[in-house]
């Protein structure tokens, strides 16, 4: 008990505030060294199997019920044992997610900030501590921007992990801020993989026209303009109750990389189609 010897040196003539401020100083950081000590090194604590951003669309063309429906998807998704045991899966057996929504050039708000996660308790407070935040709103639908402020929330989060992976949900193409290309390539060169949850759902909940982008064009966009990296993929959504299904086998698929735990949620074959990632980028529309 080094702590007591300590007290004990303090003893003698000294006056006696002087007496107590030293010894309970002296008390303070050698009981606070023994209840933060641990057999597990420092640096360790910073390692993970993955770190995981999930992008997710709150542009205007989502309709409140529509995002309402998306957040209770990944809610839903995270409560399922299945992410609890993909995540132990991993070597290390625990991964950092951070959830964050955007909409214009100057719209991403980081939701959940990064949080490790290691076992279902973990996934658990997760899911629930998502489900009391509120929802954000913004202008514009900036893939690019979503991206650009994903590329600087890896560079501080300080962890190490050999697998960074973006799920990017997108109801429409790249339409406000810079165009997409550059900062993917940024990325797709960093090592990090863009995965991307396309959203085709009938309109439902007062969302405009430009919500109506035809599935397969945006599937195509997503493929050829979106998601990059190694093992990327896509999982589109067309309808409302599939959206919790497809985001947890997304994310099984992520956090596991056993392909053969996914079963596609909609329409899967690439398609042929060329696309213009940077002329629909200068679309006009929200």
């Amino acid at each position: 008990m080094d702590y007591l010897v300590q007290i004990a040196r303090c003893a003698g003539a000294r006056p006696v505030l002087r007496l107590t401020g030293v010894c309970l100083l002296g008390l303070f950081f050698a009981m606070a060294s023994q209840v933060h000590s641990t057999d597990r090194r420092a640096d360790d604590l910073a390692e993970v199997d993955l770190q995981l951003i999930l992008a997710v669309d709150v542009s205007p063309s989502m309709s409140k019920v529509e995002q309402r429906v998306q957040r209770d998807g990944y809610v839903d998704a995270f409560r399922h044992a299945d992410i609890a045991r993909a995540i132990k899966s991993g070597e290390r057996g625990r991964i950092a997610v951070l959830y964050l929504e955007w909409a214009g050039p100057r719209q991403q708000t980081v939701i959940v900030p990064w949080t490790i996660v290691e076992s279902l308790e973990d996934v658990l407070t997760l899911a629930d501590r998502l489900a009391a935040l509120p929802l954000t709103e913004g202008r514009g639908t900036s893939i690019s921007g979503a991206l650009s402020a994903a590329n600087d929330l890896f560079a501080e989060s300080g962890l190490r992990s050999p697998r960074r992976v973006i799920d990017v949900s997108g109801d429409g193409p790249n339409n406000a801020g810079a165009l997409l290309d550059p900062i993917r390539e940024v990325l797709l060169a960093e090592g990090v993989t863009i995965n991307g949850l396309p959203i085709a759902m009938p309109r439902i909940g007062g969302a405009d026209g430009f919500a109506m982008y035809d599935r397969s064009n945006l599937q195509s966009y997503f493929e050829r303009c979106v998601i990059g990296g190694p093992d990327a993929f896509t999982i589109g959504v067309t309808e409302a109750a599939m959206f919790a299904t497809a985001v947890r086998r997304k994310l099984v698929r992520e956090i596991s990389m056993n392909k053969g735990q996914v079963i596609y949620a909609a329409y899967t074959a690439r398609s042929d189609r060329t696309v213009d990632c940077n002329g629909i980028a200068q679309v006009p529309g929200r």
